[in-house]
């Protein structure tokens, strides 16, 4: 989550009142908000002229009609703000709430107040305060375990992926193939060069990047944390870090401003949360909350956390309708003042998470339901204490938040839906609650509990089970610890590289060999490495068997 979150938003009158409502002159971002879509040349009846085929065929399996709401707004309304005196930029539109987000000063926005179309207008950000956000949380990393080759594969993020059935999902075959999944955040820096989120890249699977704060389609940049959050889901570098779904096809969107906090940051998130829908997105996952605002934008009150009074939550609400599953952190403030969740996590129908340790113990900074109207959250919970990430540099780290929890989840539901694709958003999250471990005890601090892909998909095949006890071992190269204190390095050999002598190089990741070892042949799936002292930093570890050859990636501490 983000440190502090978005509240609350202030309402401006029409027209002599609009104006003294903020300084002449000064360019502020405004929700408009018009009558009606009369006129409009668009109809429920062609909706592909506004939405892709893949979005229709979303609603289609679901059987969602798409209803007026579906249309944009009417084309001549936003003309009519266009030609206004003092040059009013409309940023974007929103077909939900049929409105604009109109960028203008008060004289402006009064013209803009008193046209006939419409029907009220609310300020969204008043004057930044120019603050730099927190970062995460960096704990100490996990002590290295006796292992399975499965702990290996997953490097650092095997912890978090086993405790919801993660490598179980995987050997069953559901990665994340075929599923869309939309990243909300603040930013993405370094996507575009970590090695083990190359494979994005390599084989086309980030589909789109959008940028709604400051316009455009450049994510490589602003805050860290949408880095950390991808990394949990999109990675795929095995003996290094593999995600919980690494192969699914992602949009990265920047709708948060990590330098202030206005209600403009929820009509950023309405805003993508529109763009997801119309672009056939099956998975929203957003690691960000709102209660706090700056002055003298009004914050929210527990109260508002109804699920009807957010912008950010309607619009989770709305998105949810339109058949997206919608996964959103519960917030950080469990061990604050503030106690409960934030929004958007308290609207319908989404799957709300909450955060637990490797043991599957509530983090104390975790936030609490209910919702103000008596709605248990948060839904689910997973590993959001101790939580492996990756940082800008492709270095792993470990976290603390329910923002960490919230995208791993979000990954297992979405190759979950993969593994069954009749079932509807609504009915995913209705059966990874049902099976999860408190179902049948739900309470506000870990909801329905830890889910577990091999439970949920039983539940749903019973004559044709997934073996959960089996132990599937990788068909690569691995290794562990990872990452590396000061003891041995242990290789987890695949059967391709046993029973015949192997030669070891480390390499550094300019390409210098630093450490060559020749192992004798032999059956055994472990063997160890006696590397001597490193430097801190990452290292490649190259193994060959004649014209066999694989690497794998490790981390010096």
């Amino acid at each position: 989550m983000t440190p502090r979150f978005l509240t609350g938003f202030l309402v401006l009158a029409l027209g002599a009142s609009a104006t003294s409502a903020a300084a002449q002159g000064t360019v502020r971002r405004h929700l408009v908000y018009f009558r009606d879509k009369a006129g409009t040349p668009f109809s429920v009846t062609q909706p592909q002229a506004f939405l892709s085929a893949r979005a229709i065929a979303r609603r289609t399996r679901q059987g969602i009609a798409v209803l007026p709401r579906d249309l944009p707004v009417t084309p001549a309304y936003v003309a009519q703000i266009r030609a206004l005196a003092g040059g009013p930029k409309v940023l974007y539109t929103s077909r939900w709430f049929n409105a604009a987000l109109v960028s203008c000063d008060s004289t402006t926005l009064a013209r803009v107040a008193a046209l006939p179309s419409v029907r009220s207008a609310t300020t969204l950000n008043r004057t930044a305060r120019a603050a730099q956000p927190d970062a995460p949380v960096k704990a100490p990393a996990a002590p290295a375990a006796r292992t399975l080759a499965s702990r290996a594969y997953y490097g650092s993020a095997y912890a978090q992926n086993q405790q919801i059935g993660v490598p179980l999902m995987h050997d069953a075959g559901y990665r994340g193939e075929g599923m869309q999944i939309a990243v909300f955040d603040t930013g993405f820096p370094g996507v575009n060069r970590i090695s083990a989120l190359q494979p994005l890249f390599l084989e086309q699977r980030l589909a789109s990047t959008r940028n709604f704060v400051d316009g455009g389609t450049s994510v490589y940049q602003r805050g860290n944390h949408g880095t950390n959050c991808l990394s949990t889901m999109a990675a795929n570098e095995p003996g290094f870090f593999v995600g919980s779904a690494p192969k699914a096809t992602y949009h990265l969107c920047i709708t948060e401003d990590d330098f202030s906090e206005h209600p403009v940051e929820e009509a950023n998130w309405l805003a993508a949360a529109e763009y997801a829908d119309s672009t056939g997105v099956d998975v929203i996952s957003s690691s960000l909350g709102y209660t706090d605002f700056d002055a003298p934008s009004p914050s929210y009150t527990y109260a508002d956390m109804n699920g009807r009074t957010a912008i950010s939550s309607r619009a989770a609400t709305m998105a949810a309708r339109v058949g997206m599953l919608v996964v959103n952190a519960a917030g950080n403030e469990g061990n604050r003042t503030w106690h409960y969740i934030s929004a958007p996590a308290d609207a319908d129908s989404i799957l709300t998470v909450g955060a637990v340790d490797s043991l599957g113990n509530h983090a104390a900074f975790s936030s609490y339901g209910p919702t103000a109207d008596g709605r248990i959250k948060p839904t689910l919970s997973a590993m959001g204490q101790a939580a492996a990430v990756l940082d800008p540099s492709g270095v792993a780290f470990r976290g603390n938040g329910t923002s960490f929890a919230c995208p791993v989840l979000a990954g297992m539901a979405a190759a979950f839906w993969q593994a069954n694709p009749t079932l509807t958003a609504q009915q995913v999250i209705a059966v990874l609650r049902g099976t999860a471990s408190q179902a049948a005890i739900p309470d506000n601090t870990l909801g329905y509990g830890l889910p577990n892909f091999g439970r949920a998909y039983n539940s749903l095949h019973p004559n044709n089970p997934l073996d959960t006890t089996a132990a599937n071992p990788a068909e690569s190269l691995t290794l562990y610890p990872n990452p590396r204190g000061t003891g041995a390095l242990i290789l987890v050999l695949p059967p391709a590289l046993r029973g015949t002598a192997l030669a070891v190089r480390v390499l550094d990741m300019r390409g210098a060999v630093v450490a060559r070892q020749q192992l004798p042949a032999t059956q055994a799936a472990e063997v160890a490495l006696k590397l001597g002292p490193l430097a801190k930093g990452q290292y490649l570890c190259e193994v060959s068997a004649g014209a066999t050859r694989q690497a794998v990636r490790f981390q010096q501490q």
